[in-house]
């Protein structure tokens, strides 16, 4: 009996320190993750950052303002005592919009000389900026709208009018619904022999100010050119053409296309004490279109991640990994940031562990989606209660981001999920300035990310 009791005994006693030192090791974990979120929320460093950032303005690829906001970052790094610091040389497309931006009806007795609000698609061809493009409109609401009229597109402008879908419960489903019309549309209008194309702008809010993004064209078919109109008046052009089917439109755009420019990836870390090869990515790109400041898409999500490696130092907490911020150039136009430094992880010695990605907006931290590894899945979400001490509700396995996808020997890949209903309030447009950033929203983003940073950091994936 003694012999069987005393086996049985030990392993109790054994279970019970392990237990109890797991439970210490929580609620350490737990101290941490309090002092990261006091530490953001009082402080407020990476607002104060994303409000310098901001005052440099838009970042589109290949601007001079884009190399001004590299030049920033790559000196605010360093001001911050990150251990290294670096720029990625990457060639990017260089497209610009120019001055001349008009969309003007000229028919109609009624509503002649009646100027829209439109902005030119990211790498549109532009028109004659003396005769411009002089044209019917007409509306068409889906794929299947356009081929089943596609005998009476030729020579007309084609408006695609596809409201935002509000019934689903987070907006990123309805933006998924509807972007192919903006990348494709001019394509496959001008497949039928259309001289113009106009979008209805991807947005959740009732305004008049036009959401833009990239566009392509496909070589074999004529390149005509694409515009954005805002919400008050798609909804009034699609009335008047109910009016006047006749109705017609005098497009004068600038905007072209330049060859290649440099730019750069900007890169900063923390090495780690222990384990200095194995490699934590953190990051967003960059790169903005050139409406607004690029508040929310997404300055904040870089500098939330700048700040993960800030609140580590400010708290002297010595990572045993290497953490290392990404800030991609490029992601709008080409993703050409994401491939050059996925390429460079592919060629490197380094265990790229994990790669978090910052492009949802500044909004209320919700969750994390993880990607990939089905155990590192299991992991993190075994980390559920430390994590909602930063707000983080839920861990889900799914899609992370575009930059970070390019890291294909990384063990998993995350993305940051904020609240998304006011997201496309904002996108792409002049409404994303640093105004509609909320202080406690953003800085809850950056405490989230260094949580679950921390935790990996830690213990591993």
């Amino acid at each position: 009996m003694k012999k069987i009791f005393i086996p049985f005994f030990a392993f109790f006693i054994f279970t019970l320190f392990l237990s109890a030192q797991e439970a210490n090791k929580e609620k350490y974990y737990s101290f941490i993750a309090d002092s990261i979120v006091k530490s953001a929320l009082t402080e407020q460093n990476g607002y104060r950052l994303l409000g310098e950032l901001c005052k440099i303005g838009p970042r589109l690829s290949g601007s001079a303002n884009s190399l001004k906001a590299i030049d920033w970052a790559k000196e605010k790094m360093k001001n911050l005592g990150f251990d290294s610091v670096w720029l990625q040389p990457v060639m990017v497309p260089h497209w610009e919009r120019g001055n001349v931006e008009s969309a003007v009806i000229i028919s109609s007795n009624k509503y002649k000389k009646k100027k829209l609000s439109i902005a030119s698609l990211g790498g549109s061809v532009g028109t004659d900026l003396i005769k411009g493009i002089t044209a019917e409109v007409i509306e068409i609401h889906s794929w299947k709208e356009l081929s089943e009229k596609k005998n009476e597109v030729k020579d007309k402008i084609v408006f695609f009018n596809i409201p935002f879908d509000n019934s689903f419960p987070t907006t990123f489903p309805a933006y998924g619904k509807n972007v192919g019309y903006r990348v494709q549309g001019a394509s496959e209008a001008a497949k039928h022999g259309a001289k113009g194309m106009i979008l209805r702008s991807i947005s959740s809010r009732n305004d008049n100010v036009p959401h833009v993004g990239v566009m392509h064209y496909t070589d074999s078919i004529p390149q005509i050119p694409a515009i954005a109109i805002g919400i008050k008046d798609a909804d009034f052009l699609s009335e008047a053409l109910n009016r006047e089917l006749k109705l017609k439109l005098q497009l004068k755009l600038s905007c072209k296309t330049l060859p290649d420019a440099q730019s750069y990836n900007v890169i900063g870390e923390l090495k780690g004490t222990e384990f200095p090869n194995e490699v934590i990515v953190i990051g967003g790109h960059f790169d903005s279109w050139d409406k607004g400041d690029g508040a929310h898409d997404d300055a904040a999500g870089c500098i939330q991640s700048l700040e993960v490696l800030d609140l580590f130092k400010r708290l002297h907490i010595k990572p045993k990994r290497t953490i290392r911020c990404v800030f991609f150039i490029n992601e709008e136009n080409g993703s050409r940031g994401g491939i050059a430094y996925g390429e460079y992880a592919a060629a490197s010695n380094e265990k790229h562990l994990t790669a978090i990605e910052s492009d949802r907006g500044a909004f209320t931290p919700v969750g994390f989606m993880v990607d990939k590894d089905s155990l590192s899945f299991a992991k993190i979400s075994s980390w559920g209660k430390i994590l909602e001490r930063a707000g983080i509700h839920w861990v889900k396995q799914g899609g992370s981001g575009v930059d970070v996808s390019y890291i294909k020997n990384a063990k998993c890949l995350i993305g940051y999920v904020p609240d998304s209903q006011r997201y496309f309030d904002y996108h792409h447009s002049a409404n994303d300035v640093f105004s509609e950033i909320n202080p406690r929203e953003f800085e809850l983003g950056s405490a989230a990310m260094a949580v679950l940073v921390y935790l990996i950091d830690r213990e591993g994936l």
